[in-house]
């Protein structure tokens, strides 16, 4: 079933009511709000006026729903996940812990195909030049050794960007925002995901920073950039002279979550198709998969 996703911006008061999440605005003209906790995937909090119980929090983890916290800027900050979301929950996290550098270097060439397959499927479908990105996709060497992840992204966004004068900088003018809060969004997603399927999301196959504890998710969800990116071009192209995010540019980025992704032999949407990929890689990790499940962007 296809989770929703639930953001909250305005002032109020979240708690619970015969076990289901309850939306009390601050103000008595508008009526409460109540939501199934078994339907949500995600809760997005937007405001520093929202009280939030810690009965609130309990029930969304039990029900593995991943909570994300913005700042001050509105930006996604912090995310709440469960950490013992499945039942072989040891053996999981063993098989991962003790994954060889062969294998974790083989996962990570997988991933950076992906990627850029994903981004030339992209730039095809916008009618832009995407035949250089061939010559990268096939030279990728175990765990990427000539990082032709970033020679390809150098490329791959002055073609994307190729109307304007854009450089892929996060602290960089917009769409760098819009780009940024669609990365946090996705990579929310595939923590939960990764929680749901029994493996621990600071470990990573190829990011390993000190002090990054979600380097796992970072690096699972590189193929899944591209459906971000394609998103926050239509957005630019709908608003060429914006310079900021809007709530409904907030929403339209929140809704990639629900897209369609084309897996092997199945159509599904972007959240409910995150299982199979992390899925895909617990099995990697136990030796009964050789390759991680990576969707293709239509």
């Amino acid at each position: 079933m296809l989770k929703k996703t639930i953001f909250f911006s305005t002032p109020c008061y979240l708690h619970i009511k015969n076990s289901q999440l309850v939306y009390k605005p601050h103000t008595d003209e508008k009526p409460e709000t109540t939501f199934p906790v078994e339907d949500i995937g995600f809760v997005v909090i937007d405001n520093r006026q929202i009280s939030v119980s810690m009965s609130v929090l309990e029930l969304l983890i039990e029900n593995n729903v991943a909570v994300v916290f913005c700042d001050s800027t509105h930006n996604p900050k912090s995310l709440l996940l469960n950490l013992d979301g499945n039942h072989i929950q040891s053996e999981i996290f063993s098989n991962q812990i003790n994954a060889s550098e062969p294998l974790k270097k083989k996962l990570w060439k997988q991933t950076v195909e992906a990627k850029i397959d994903n981004q030339i499927r992209l730039l095809k479908k916008l009618n832009k030049d995407y035949i250089k990105l061939y010559e990268y996709k096939n030279s990728v060497k175990s765990g990427d050794a000539d990082n032709r992840e970033a020679v390809a992204a150098r490329v791959y966004w002055k073609r994307l960007f190729s109307d304007i004068e854009f450089k892929r900088d996060v602290g960089g003018e917009f769409p760098n925002c819009a780009l940024n809060y669609g990365y946090a969004v996705v990579r929310s997603a595939v923590a939960r995901s990764l929680t749901g399927s029994g493996l621990l999301p600071t470990l990573g196959i190829h990011h390993c920073n000190r002090y990054n504890a979600f380097c796992l998710a970072d690096d699972i969800m590189e193929p899944f950039r591209p459906f971000v990116d394609e998103a926050v071009y239509n957005i630019s192209v709908e608003r060429p002279d914006a310079t900021g995010l809007t709530s409904d540019m907030k929403k339209k980025l929140l809704e990639i979550l629900t897209v369609d992704a084309e897996y092997p032999n199945v159509k599904r949407p972007f959240m409910v198709g995150l299982s199979q990929t992390t899925a895909s890689l617990a099995r990697c990790f136990s030796g009964e998969d050789k390759k991680i499940i990576y969707p293709t962007l239509e």
